[in-house]
């Protein structure tokens, strides 16, 4: 049975989270208390679940009807590139606080046929117009988080829908335009909105929304915010995915749907922006190599730069490999003390370090250094270390990252008939994204990824912003291999802003530590630590472990810690799948 938290309680967990954290943390940044205070992706409820199996293909996403309709496309033989597209296209109508057509992803793809990993980053980019300064004010200090996130001066280059073209290109087995036909009829008649959707909508936690004129007018008609179980069409997406369909990606980066994103923009209400045609037309996404790391008898891949979670999630598992996480309690206190501390370190490498290695030199070899690591795993102790210092490594003289980087995102696990996988986290980045709003959906203001401040003390952060740049990331899409044999076994993800890293690994550690399956290992009670104040998930048996880990000296705070992870587990005997009970997803399949 479904139940969700009274509305109320939502808007007191933001209040306690901005008064515990004003008085706890007090070595971080200023942006970086203003992000972690203010969590936008609000908890909304809790449905149990039990891990779902099927033999032929899986979906696993954060929508039923984004799961039908990846599941339908798969169903005629497509490839789980074909159901990404789906999958992506409902859920820009019916979640799109999280995810969209005018946001970007990072997606890992396993091509069975050839045994090769691949990974694209479909990341948005700074308009060509922008230079570091551009979040400063007259002053040269960075805005408040309402002054970045809201309007057209936030908004990145739309990104997702050139990615998943360009993959489709290369592994797609239906037409193009058959990806869009669930999306077209839905965005016709009507979805329901769901209790998540109107929860979020009346929390305001974006004060956009209500602020921004087509927004407002498609959030809440007649100045009522969208209520569960009404439903609500947009022909104008429909129109917009019927273009996609005719003309792939270049609906989106050419033409009159281009000049209305680009008007959107530049002529937003609030902060107008600097993207421009020239930024539509240029943008291309970038084959990269995945990162990957060994953990006992596996092997974990993400994605590298510019996302700092596949470097940062593999810091902290190697970190924590000394540990013998195994032979300790399932979410016992001394495995999670050890796991805080280890992300200490991996995050304060991070912040550090990792940006976008076309613009800046990531050490990326010198982070993944076994001996490195081994040197630092010697920093843990059996006491909170407190604020973790980043690793001396020689020539990388840089300032640490100030970004707000706020939570929303969407993950998508998918595994197809073919033996095929797709790993998908996909991004408008804030709940609502900017509130521009234009031909139906949703821009991103994923410019606020990058440092508002260009640099500190006179040394530059990796992190600024740059023309034609893409921001760091934590969205942290993996897939896990058996060591020797190279069998796949695992994809997974999750929104949740920074904290994905932490999500995931967790995860991680549930799975292939503790044995549980993959639905038990989301269930966990959440713990995160990202290098500030230990905390703990609220109203979970999580809550018992706070006066021991104080003893150990951690500050702790107690807080909704909104996973959403989606994920699959490849057996023997088909495929195991898992959503996140703190969310409205699903993991299905055939058989």
């Amino acid at each position: 049975m479904q139940q969700f938290w009274p509305l109320v309680k939502g808007k007191r967990l933001i209040i306690i989270a901005v008064s515990v954290f004003a008085v706890s943390v007090t070595a971080c940044s200023p942006v970086t208390q203003q992000r972690e205070a203010y969590e936008p992706e609000a908890a909304t409820g809790w449905e149990q679940r039990t891990a779902t199996t099927a033999s032929k293909y899986m979906v696993a996403a954060a929508n039923p009807h984004a799961v039908e309709a990846g599941l339908a496309v798969l169903r005629e033989g497509g490839t789980a590139i074909d159901a990404a597209v789906a999958v992506q296209a409902m859920l820009t109508l019916v979640e799109p606080q999280s995810s969209g057509i005018g946001g970007g992803a990072f997606l890992l793809y396993w091509d069975n046929s050839t045994q090769q990993l691949h990974s694209l980053d479909a990341r948005e980019t700074a308009p060509m117009a922008a230079t570091p300064e551009l979040f400063l004010d007259e002053n040269g200090n960075a805005p408040r988080w309402i002054d970045a996130v809201v309007g057209g001066r936030s908004v990145g280059t739309p990104s997702v829908m050139r990615g998943l073209e360009a993959a489709h290109q290369r592994w797609g087995q239906l037409d193009w335009s058959r990806l869009f036909d669930e999306s077209i009829e839905l965005a016709e008649s009507g979805f329901e909105v769901s209790p998540r959707l109107s929860q979020l909508i009346e929390l305001e936690f974006n004060p956009g929304l209500a602020r921004m004129p087509v927004a407002r007018e498609y959030f809440f008609p007649n100045g009522t915010a969208l209520q569960p179980g009404q439903r609500r069409d947009n022909p104008e997406l429909a129109d917009t995915f019927r273009a996609l369909a005719a003309q792939g990606a270049d609906a989106l980066h050419q033409g009159p749907i281009a000049e209305d994103i680009v008007q959107a923009v530049q002529n937003s209400p609030i902060a107008p922006g600097l993207l421009s045609m020239e930024d539509l037309a240029a943008y291309q996404p970038v084959w990269r190599e995945p990162v990957c790391g060994g953990y006992r008898v596996y092997r974990i891949c993400s994605m590298g730069p510019p996302s700092s979670g596949g470097i940062t999630l593999l810091q902290s598992m190697a970190l924590l490999e000394p540990f013998s996480l195994h032979e300790l309690p399932v979410n016992g206190e001394q495995a999670l003390h050890y796991f805080t501390q280890a992300s200490r370190l991996a995050f304060a490498d991070r912040n550090r370090y990792i940006a976008d290695e076309d613009y800046v030199e990531v050490p990326l070899t010198a982070l993944l250094d076994r001996d490195y690591l081994a040197t630092r795993t010697q920093l843990i102790g059996e006491r909170d270390m407190g604020l973790a210092q980043p690793g001396d490594l020689e020539g990388f003289l840089r300032s640490d990252d100030q970004s707000l980087e706020l939570p929303s995102t969407s993950h998508i696990s998918i595994v197809d008939q073919y033996g095929n996988a797709v790993s998908m986290t996909t991004t408008i980045e804030m709940g609502f994204g900017s509130t521009v709003m234009t031909r139906g959906f949703l821009l991103n203001n994923q410019l606020t990824d990058f440092s508002l401040v260009p640099e500190v003390d006179g040394m530059p952060v990796a992190n600024r912003v740059e023309p034609g740049k893409r921001p760091r990331s934590s969205m942290s899409p993996v897939i896990v291999f058996e060591d020797e044999s190279n069998a796949l076994l695992h994809v997974i993800g999750s929104p949740g802003g920074p904290r994905i890293i932490n999500y995931v690994t967790q995860t991680l550690i549930g799975v292939l530590d503790w044995d549980l399956d993959i639905q038990q290992a989301m269930d966990l009670p959440r713990i995160t630590n990202m290098n500030g104040v230990t905390s703990i998930e609220e109203g979970t048996a999580m809550e018992a472990l706070k006066a021991a880990l104080e003893a150990r000296g951690h500050q702790v705070e107690m807080r909704g810690l909104n996973s959403g992870l989606h994920g699959i587990s490849v057996t023997p005997d088909g495929f195991v799948g898992g959503a996140d009970p703190r969310r409205e997803g699903r993991a299905q399949g055939d058989d």
